[in-house]
């Protein structure tokens, strides 16, 4: 029999074993750190899609995740800082809107995963190898839509018969752009339109864009995806109004505020399946592994009150294919 002392003895060395191993099962697990930088203010319609997104894979902000969010105000100059300021946080993803936002994320990151969503071809800006093998450590949803400016063209003359003359506004510091122009280009001449094309890279280069415009007597004008125009929407509508001309925009937010026609992806969709990327990243998925995803849905949204305050007559053919009609 062991003495009482002895017992005493065993008893505290076991204790010291124990304890170490109760105390590292009773550690909490590390709550996942996402930072997303948003393009404008935290009244980003897109916000709520994404997050709604996130909720319907069982996250709970603030209980199963923590979002550190950063806002631009519509300043690309802004995005380097800003993501720096993130990647400080030590946030295990990254998600980042559009092209100049990716872009500036791959230059200060080559380790934390990236999520982007809509750039508009992610090959040709530089952000990933391939769609089906992205190869780094950026992937995510792009609006590469190839044929989508003819679409835009074509709906505009569908919309108001009458017009030949369409300028396009659009800026050449966006990748993008510079593809969109031949492609706009090779439209114009089927749909028998002559084009205009003016660049634009800021907000102060609106108003002496449609002065050139007007001046050159365009009867509509189509705006490129992208900064400037994105983050302009209400100042982009409200200059159209003024001019009295239709104009065209690839987001259903420029007809809320105003505008005639939007045509192309819903923005909010792109943003609510991007957190699905986010909960396969945080799950162990390689962004190198995940291939990038193209729209899958498309919204053709106008503004009916704008076309009456301009004089016009949709036809009723176009009324019905319209996704949706602002009145």
């Amino acid at each position: 029999m062991w003495s009482s002392a002895v017992r005493c003895i065993v008893m505290l060395i076991l204790g010291l074993l124990v304890a170490p191993l109760a105390a590292h099962a009773q550690q909490p697990s590390k709550v996942p750190r996402v930072g997303v930088l948003w393009e404008r203010s935290p009244t980003d319609p897109f916000i709520a899609a994404f997050r709604q997104g996130l909720r319907e894979l069982g996250y709970t902000e603030g209980q199963s995740m923590v979002i550190e969010e950063r806002y631009a105000y519509g300043m690309v100059d802004r995005y380097p800082a800003l993501i720096a300021e993130l990647l400080d946080l030590h946030i295990d993803v990254l998600v980042v809107a559009g092209t100049n936002a990716a872009q500036a994320a791959k230059a200060r990151t080559s380790t934390v995963p990236i999520v982007f969503t809509l750039p508009g071809n992610p090959v040709e800006d530089g952000l990933v190898a391939s769609f089906a093998h992205p190869g780094g450590n950026a992937t995510g949803l792009s609006t590469h839509t190839p044929g989508l400016i003819g679409k835009q063209l074509e709906l505009l003359k569908a919309a108001v018969p009458q017009v030949s003359r369409v300028t396009v506004l659009y800026n050449a510091v966006n990748p993008v752009n510079r593809l969109s122009l031949q492609e706009a280009r090779e439209a114009a001449r089927a749909l028998a339109m002559e084009l205009q094309a003016l660049e634009v890279r800021q907000g102060n280069d609106l108003a002496s864009a449609f002065a050139a415009l007007t001046a050159w007597r365009a009867e509509a004008v189509l705006a490129f995806p992208g900064p400037p125009f994105a983050t302009e929407l209400a100042h982009l509508a409200q200059l159209a109004a003024a001019h009295r001309v239709p104009a065209m925009f690839i987001r259903k937010e420029f007809v809320e505020v105003g505008g005639l026609l939007a045509y192309g992806p819903s923005y909010a969709d792109n943003f609510r399946r991007a957190a699905t990327y986010v909960d396969k990243i945080l799950k162990g998925a390689k962004p190198a592994d995940l291939p990038v995803e193209q729209p899958m849905k498309y919204e053709l949204v106008m503004n009916l009150k704008t076309a009456q305050a301009l004089g016009l007559t949709i036809p009723p053919t176009f009324l019905f294919q319209a996704d949706e009609v602002i009145q």
